[in-house]
This record gives structure tokens, sequence and C-alpha cells, in this order.
């Protein structure tokens, strides 16, 4: 399965996306002011890869005046959707349909991974006013919880390594990234947090096996969790980089 299926896939369970995937903690839109150096009220952006509109809506309502830029035609229509006060441009990040030197701000949330650096970077740079951020972050599980240790070492044993494909950043084609961590949770029902992980791209292109694991999951932190909430916890990676004054 290429990567490019993997990044079509999500549109046929957008709507199951915006309900059950993860926001972002307030501390993560504190840190990226902090890095960026100007504040998200008035920033004049553009979330690339934005979805469902996850981490636009969180951006506009910090008082960005922000666009979203989403190649998948079923994950733009839920934003539309969901978010009618929002414009919505298709596009991706390798060839972004922004003018040159028009943003402040360039946010990439949970989908950095999809794109070619060697392209985006460039783009992103392009796109950005002299001293404008680009920010890349990424809801990772947190391993040093037990129970999704576990989980994630039965996915890979099931499936084999890189199931989770995050947006971990590397310096180069021009940009410096500076690096922030936050760590949070959020505890949903059993439901949601299966619906959750049914979402990711290895559920959704028809791989192997993939119903049977979700099937034998729930019984498995049904036993562990028996009021049926469990604690989801994150590692919020940011990453930032400057285009140059």
């Amino acid at each position: 399965m290429t990567t490019g299926s993997r990044a079509r896939s999500f549109s046929s369970a957008a709507a199951r996306y915006a309900e059950n995937r993860p926001s972002y903690p307030p501390a993560l839109f504190e840190a990226l002011q902090d890095v960026a150096g100007f504040p998200l009220r008035g920033a004049r952006a553009a979330d690339v890869g934005a979805g469902t509109g996850i981490a636009t809506a969180a951006l506009h309502a910090r008082g960005a005046v922000v666009l979203a830029v989403e190649p998948g035609e079923g994950m733009a229509a839920e934003l539309r959707r969901r978010r009618p006060d929002v414009p919505v441009v298709r596009g991706d990040g390798n060839r972004l349909p922004l003018a040159t030197a028009s943003l402040d701000l360039l946010t990439y949330a949970q989908s950095w991974h999809w794109t070619d650096p060697a392209r985006s970077v460039p783009e992103a740079l392009r796109v950005l006013r002299p001293g404008g951020a680009l920010a890349v972050w990424s809801n990772d599980p947190d391993t040093s919880l037990p129970w999704i240790a576990a989980q994630e070492a039965r996915i890979e044993e099931r499936f084999g390594p890189g199931w989770y494909i995050n947006a971990r950043t590397r310096s180069g084609h021009g940009a410096v990234f500076t690096r922030r961590r936050v760590t949070w949770s959020r505890w949903v029902p059993l439901d949601t947090h299966l619906a959750k992980l049914s979402t990711h791209s290895l559920f959704l292109v028809g791989t192997e096996g993939a119903t049977a694991f979700l099937a034998e999951e729930r019984e498995r932190l049904a036993a562990l969790f028996p009021d049926g909430r469990i604690e989801e916890r994150y590692v919020t990676e940011l990453s930032v980089a400057h285009r140059p004054q």
C-alpha cells in the first residue's frame, strides 16, 4: 500500500475522524506563540492538510485569520460542513495554492508526514512573510503509559513496525526547527478510543486482519477498564521554523 493510497483513505471516514480524533491542548498553542514570536490573534494563517478542521478550529478560536488547505474531497466537505465560517481551498503542501509572502503562520497538524520535505519546506518558506513561522505538530501515543505501550507492541507484532506515521521533522531544505513537547491526556469511552484507532490509515485501507484486531482490542480493553472509560495520553511534538528576515 503506497503512502498516497494511505493519505487518500481518510476521506472515506471523514465524519468518524471528526467525531473521535483528539484536539490539541491549550499548552500547545501557548508554546506555538512563544516559539513563533508573535500572537495567534490577528495572525494570517493557513492550516495545511487540515482534514476535518480540528486544528483549524483551534487556531480560529484563538483569533487567527485562518484558511484551511485540504487535498481530500471527503475531508474538505466535512470541514466545510462543520466550519462554514472558515474558507477552504483544495491543495497540498508540496504545491501550495497560496500567494508568495502572504502569511504569518503556516501549520501542519498531523499532516507533515504526507509531504515531501524537499518540496514542502521551500513552498512553506515561499508563502511565509520574512519572519513568518512554519509550525508542525502531531499527537503521538505516550508509551510511558503501560497499556498504551502494550497496545503499540500488539499492533507492531500484528502489522509490522511503522504503522503510526508521525510528524517528526528534521532541519534541512532551508529550515531550522526549534522543538517543544507537551504531554496531556483525555478520558474517553471505550467506543471512542476504538473509533479513533479505526481512523488511522492502517485500518482504512483494507489491511488484512485489521477488523479482527479491533474486535480483539475491545475485549482486552473492556477487561482492563471495566468502567468503560480509558485515559488516552499523548505527547504532542511541536517543531517551528522561521523564514529568515
